[in-house]
């Protein structure tokens, strides 16, 4: 008996291809077979067997020519040998010192305020301060006097002396007439106020202080005769003045 010659082997394209043929024979016998098939059914029919036409394409397209397919290479990975320890003779690179910011200056110390011992032959006297303290104010005097006399007034004058060295700012006059209805006028180098019988000088602009060993003077005008309205008494910072008739 003669040996059945071996089949042809099929590819996938020529699977591919029967599928579609006998998909489309059937597609065929049932349209041709019943008259009520709709219209919708028959167009997703053609769609599914357009579908498959496209897709046996590309893969026949694929299988035809598998060289063009390159495949992507991968850079193999490093091996022990690269990563570890560099063969000898070679420089091994040394690590940079990082970088860092320099550190913010510390204050200079204070000052020691431990005082440093004389040396030998040196004067222990102690360095004057530049600064001295001002000299003591002594109390001052006043004199009282009458300059002129008239029928109805007189006018009267103080001078107020300073005995010490030191210069005195402030001062208050105070001079009692017998009474009340007595007047005071044309003051000059001070200020004047009344509390009844008394009168009260204090400094102003042009008789301020009283410097040391000088004086000012303070006159001013009573409105009655010498001889009934001489002051009874007169004081200056609480001290009696000189000059007053007892």
């Amino acid at each position: 008996m003669p040996a059945t010659p071996p089949q042809p082997r099929r590819t996938v394209a020529i699977i591919v291809l029967d599928r579609i043929v006998a998909l489309v024979t059937a597609a065929r016998r049932v349209l041709t077979g019943r008259d009520d098939f709709s219209r919708a059914a028959w167009v997703a029919m053609i769609a599914a067997v357009g579908v498959l036409i496209v897709t046996a394409t590309s893969i026949i397209g694929v299988l035809r020519t598998p060289e063009e397919l390159t495949p992507v290479a991968l850079d193999p990975p490093p091996s022990v040998e690269q990563v570890g320890t560099p063969p000898p003779g070679t420089s091994r690179p040394q690590a940079r010192p990082a970088v860092t910011s320099p550190a913010l200056s510390a204050p200079p110390p204070a000052a020691s305020a431990t005082a440093v011992p004389p040396t030998a032959g040196a004067s222990t006297r102690p360095t004057p301060t530049g600064s001295t303290a001002p000299p003591a104010s002594a109390p001052l005097n006043a004199e009282f006097t009458i300059s002129d006399k008239a029928l109805l007034s007189y006018g009267a004058a103080v001078t107020i002396s300073n005995p010490g060295p030191g210069s005195v700012p402030q001062w208050t006059l105070a001079v009692t007439l017998p009474r009340e209805s007595l007047r005071i006028s044309a003051v000059e180098g001070a200020r004047a106020s009344r509390d009844g019988a008394v009168w009260t000088f204090v400094p102003d602009g042009t008789a301020g202080q009283v410097p040391g060993s000088a004086s000012v003077r303070v006159t001013f005008r009573v409105n009655g005769s010498p001889a009934g309205a001489a002051p009874e008494s007169c004081t200056i910072d609480g001290a009696a003045c000189t000059g007053l008739s007892n």
